[in-house]
């Protein structure tokens, strides 16, 4: 396998068998914070391009082993939802595909910021952002797929960070680093037996194989604002699953986020199949809990109090 680097030289990429006839490569740097994969965008004589490579390991965290096989489930997925409309202008155009290099070669769709700012607190989504991802949700868990990978290596990684890790009294993850006395409020959700009997439930359910295409990891930083307007991107993580567990983590980020009630109600009366509230609802509650005292932290701009406060409540969510 030829291991690309964020500092490969533009001859080495030249060299790579993907480019047009007459396509010369003018510049290559990062697309941005990955947290799992390489990913650079390309510019070349004819075209700006992304370009994707998996490793074993994550890339935000490489003492964290990772099926390198992700990138083939991130192709099926992109495969699948170019043949609906909707879903296809949302998403990235696949221009070529290596699985013996793990290399997916994408268009570019265009300098822009994910939606990581809404940690900030300072700035609300608007409605038709909200009506546009519910309508990504809504088409993606319409599409009627038998033969989707069950992408159960990724699930089994996810898994162990989502239910599991956050919750261990003996981590080695010190949340005092994050925040001064993050590490004291985080003993009452690792020491409930109650709540962990809940999540071993919960998380035996999310590895199980369902029947609804999900995307995995439907939050901000898979959100893409560009001049075309919101794109969804690395679907990585996908896997025919509960419905819930999307619409769990999509409103898991806007409590994050502080965003309106009135939004987070917009999401749950917009979408158009029928799902179980109490799973959504438990779905949403550890997303918050493994965001706030797990390892995958995001920018959140929020007091020891109010993060108190966010636990408790996604406490509530999952027992009630």
């Amino acid at each position: 396998m030829t291991d690309l680097t964020e500092n490969s030289s533009i001859a080495d990429l030249q060299n790579l068998p993907y480019w047009l006839p007459g396509e010369l490569l003018i510049n290559s740097e990062s697309a941005g914070e990955s947290n799992m994969n390489l990913v650079l965008r390309i510019q070349t004589n004819q075209r700006s391009l992304i370009l994707k490579q998996s490793k074993p390991y994550v890339r935000k965290y490489p003492q964290i082993p990772a099926p390198i096989g992700r990138i083939a489930v991130e192709h099926r997925f992109l495969e699948l939802v170019s043949g609906e409309e909707f879903l296809a202008e949302m998403s990235p155009k696949v221009v070529q595909f290596d699985p013996e290099q793990h290399i997916l070669i994408m268009e570019d769709l265009g300098k822009g910021l994910d939606y990581s700012w809404i940690y900030s607190g300072k700035r609300d989504l608007n409605e038709g952002e909200v009506e546009q991802l519910v309508g990504y949700l809504n088409q993606l868990h319409g599409l009627k797929v038998t033969d989707f990978p069950d992408n159960l290596e990724m699930r089994r990684l996810n898994h162990e960070h989502v239910f599991r890790f956050p919750f261990l009294e003996e981590n080695g993850f010190d949340l005092d680093s994050i925040q001064p006395g993050l590490q004291a409020i985080s003993l009452a959700y690792k020491t409930d037996p109650r709540l962990k009997e809940k999540l071993e439930a919960l998380g035996g359910r999310y590895l199980r194989h369902g029947t609804v295409l999900l995307h995995g990891d439907f939050y901000p930083g898979s959100w893409l604002d560009v001049p075309s307007g919101i794109k969804v991107i690395d679907p990585e993580f996908g896997f025919p699953g509960d419905a819930e567990f999307d619409l769990g983590v999509f409103l898991a980020h806007l409590d994050l986020g502080q965003q309106p009630e009135s939004l987070k109600e917009q999401v749950l009366s917009a979408y158009c199949h029928r799902f179980d509230l109490d799973l959504v609802q438990q779905y949403r509650g550890v997303e918050i809990l493994r965001r706030l005292i797990g390892i995958a932290q995001l920018p959140i701009d929020l007091t020891l109090s109010q993060k108190a406060e966010l636990l408790n409540n996604g406490k509530y969510l999952i027992l009630n």
